[in-house]
């Protein structure tokens, strides 16, 4: 058979030993720093000499960062199909996106049946194995609607709720040498992962032909399929395994190659001369006689977009690229809170893939955004038609300098990640009250945190970012190198430059003292007024956040998330205490805490939530005129929702040429979300003459102006004019 095209990949297959059970997960480990893509052990359950599959991948999971992980082959007959999806998606789920499964229908079946599992007959058990593949598939597929029902002769599901989704979409390879496991390969799964040993000559010849005509019986391209192989051979010579090699990818289509690996020096060689020699080879050979396709279904081909060029998405790319049709759009289409329609998304792994997708996407006739962390209220992370480039894999997280509390942060990390890989250390940096958040949006634009009155703004503590110019080009911005972009990328980032890492200075910060007051609230005007007395009378230390909600009984109640910036509980509540006092108090709660416990989660940041609109103030006082307005459409029913973050003490003795967020003299910003009246717009733009741009979802030449003050504009346009000529970056113009 021809090459079909996959990039290639390298695995290791490590023998599960319980006797040192400390050197199988230091092979797996060396494998990861080797470079292979993939580690892999054999699953027989039976086997008292050797450890559990599941919990030995589990635990390697934990003690690895970046290589995929697959039982070689998953023993199905002693694995419940149903039980097996949840572990491998919760296990995906917890390593990022790094479980891949190998199936098998199960041999050596005395042993089997003396562990409690059926003896089944080759037929048996090819249908056993469909039947399996129906239930964990359906599992998988959280987004369906209504249960799981599949009515099998071995395996069945009869209602059984789907979920979770896998954070990746997990291959099935299946283990196979008869023509009906590969018939059903072709029909069903994503992979066939046979080994080297079992096969006899002109058996991966055959084997493909039967897999290539079942799937096109099927509906499916045959390139769908990747070809896996545990291989043997090649002894100590580099040139013998390349040789070996080089006719099972070009001639048998095999595009990932797993070694015995139980030997570390045998492990190094092969990483170190073996696979540079051997991806040489192929490149050589594909620049000559290139393979079509591209892997993908026809369904998936038919929903493609006009205006992309899908056949020049950069090599580097392309293998993490989703489009319409692809099985993992549902989960990067959206933002939180926004639902979208693009025609690609991009997933660089670093910085030069991210100047490669610009470059790129600025060649396609479609319009592109960047997108951090996908919470984005502001609407500005997704779009219809049109390129997203998910900077979620951008993830390191480093301590520069601990002296100076110097962090450096990839701009795909969501802040709970943030502040739980800062604990250990003592630091934190003030965010957004959802830890879902991005770092690279809000790190960006403002930054108004749960620490903000003692920190400051996010962005006050930015020294540094990458960033990835509207050309391609990727530049140091700091007070030494492009300090014009550096004062921009500190509250107008998205108007001049991608930003894939900020430097950012913490504050030193253990446990912190959180409260949680609810009140019922009869005037909301009123009760906001005498909040704002409260925070400008209290400690910097305290910083509140407020919302405001009404129930369905017309009651409206107040939630007021009190946190204070360390573990002075004395202090704390002493301060706390004061706001007992604003109204009639349904439920209180403090404690003490790590700041890491209070950044939680606040829901799928790519769940595509159909929320409202929001519009934004910026204010000095909570007696100003935009909050007596959303006082009054609170009271008279007209607003879902009203939030008010506290922000003013460090924030304010900012210069306000010092960053492009230049609204220092505002001590809070409110949050209203009108619902389905649009009354509101006219009753609210009129009393507003500042904003906070990532919660404001109109977007309008008047909403920017608002964003920013008219100095502050006017040299945001002379920053842009320079790094972003053409305007293709920011998805409202700065006019």
């Amino acid at each position: 058979m021809p090459d079909y095209g996959h990039e290639l990949r390298f695995g290791t297959f490590i023998t599960p030993q319980n006797t040192a059970p400390d050197q199988v997960v230091a092979l797996a480990r060396l494998s990861e720093d080797l470079g292979f893509d993939l580690v892999t052990f054999q699953d027989h359950p039976y086997q008292p000499a050797f450890l559990d599959t599941w919990t030995l991948l589990s635990f390697v999971a934990a003690r690895t960062q970046r290589v995929h992980l697959a039982p070689n082959v998953l023993n199905l007959p002693l694995r419940n199909p149903a039980v097996t999806a949840r572990s491998v998606a919760s296990l995906d789920l917890l390593s990022g996106g790094r479980i891949d499964l190998g199936l098998g229908a199960g041999a050596f079946w005395e042993a089997i049946e003396a562990m409690g599992g059926p003896r089944l007959t080759p037929g048996q058990s090819v249908q056993a194995l469909s039947e399996a593949l129906d239930v964990i598939r359906g599992i998988w597929a959280a987004d369906e609607r209504g249960g799981v029902f599949v009515q099998g002769e071995f395996h069945s599901a009869h209602g059984a709720k789907r979920g979770p989704a896998p954070a990746h979409d997990v291959p099935i390879w299946l283990g196979a040498y008869k023509p009906r496991m590969q018939r059903l390969i072709g029909q069903k799964a994503d992979g066939w992962l046979p080994s080297l040993s079992y096969l006899q000559p002109g058996d991966l010849e055959r084997g493909n032909a039967v897999i290539d005509q079942a799937a096109q019986a099927a509906g499916r391209d045959p390139r769908e399929i990747r070809r896996l192989l545990n291989i043997t051979g090649g002894g100590t010579d580099p040139r013998a395994w390349v040789d070996q090699l080089l006719p099972l990818v070009l001639a048998d289509g095999v595009s990932t190659l797993i070694l015995p690996a139980d030997d570390p020096e045998t492990m190094r060689a092969f990483a170190e001369e073996v696979i540079p020699a051997l991806r040489e080879e192929v490149a050589a050979e594909r620049a000559d006689f290139p393979s079509a396709g591209t892997g993908r279904s026809a369904r998936a081909l038919s929903r493609r977009v006009s205006g992309i060029d899908y056949d020049a998405v950069p090599a580097s790319l392309a293998a993490d690229a989703v489009e319409p049709g692809d099985p993992t759009y549902a989960r990067v289409r959206h933002s939180y809170v926004h639902r979208g329609s693009p025609g690609l998304v991009l997933r660089p792994a670093d910085t030069a893939q991210v100047a490669e997708a610009v470059a790129y996407a600025r060649r396609q006739d479609v319009p592109f955004v960047a997108r951090s962390g996908g919470h984005g209220i502001g609407g500005r992370s997704t779009n219809d038609g049109g390129i997203v480039v998910d900077l979620g894999r951008l993830k390191t997280v480093e301590v520069l300098d601990r002296d100076r509390r110097i962090v450096r942060l990839g701009a795909g990390l969501r802040w709970r990640e943030v502040a739980a890989a800062l604990a250990p250390h003592g630091l934190a940096v003030s965010s957004g009250d959802s830890g879902d958040v991005g770092v690279g949006g809000l790190g960006t634009s403002g930054g108004i945190g749960l620490l903000a009155r003692s920190y400051g703004l996010t962005v006050d503590h930015v020294v540094g970012a990458e960033v990835v110019l509207a050309d391609g080009t990727v530049v140091r911005a700091d007070a030494a190198h492009h300090p014009d972009l550096f004062w921009a990328v500190r509250g107008g980032g998205e108007y001049v430059g991608i930003v894939t890492s900020l430097d950012i200075e913490a504050m030193e910060l253990g446990d912190i003292v959180l409260a949680v007051i609810v009140h019922q609230v009869d005037d909301t005007a009123g009760y906001l007024a005498r909040l704002g007395e409260l925070v400008e009378q209290s400690p910097r230390a305290l910083t509140p956040f407020t919302t405001v909600f009404p129930s369905g009984d017309g009651q409206t109640f107040a939630r007021v998330m009190l946190v204070w910036a360390g573990d002075d509980t004395e202090a704390a509540v002493g301060a706390i205490e004061r706001f007992l006092h604003l109204a009639p108090v349904l439920q209180q709660q403090a404690q003490v805490a790590p700041y890491k416990g209070i950044i939680r989660s606040t829901g799928d940041p790519s769940a595509g939530h159909a929320q409202p609109a929001t519009r934004s103030a910026l204010v000095a006082h909570l007696t100003d005129e935009p909050v007596r307005t959303a006082g009054r459409l609170m009271d008279t029913g007209r607003l879902q929702l009203i939030q008010v973050r506290a922000f003013p003490g460090a924030a304010g003795e900012v210069d306000p040429a010092e960053t492009a967020f230049a609204h220092r003299d505002r001590a809070y910003s409110v949050l209203v979300m009108p619902g389905d009246d649009p009354g509101v717009d006219d009753e609210w733009d009129p009393v507003v003459d500042a904003l906070y741009g990532n919660f404001e979802t109109v977007t309008t030449p008047e909403t920017v102006a608002k964003a920013f003050p008219p100095a502050t504009l006017s040299r945001l346009r002379e920053v842009k004019a320079t790094y972003d000529p053409d305007g293709v970056l920011g998805r409202t113009s700065l006019g």
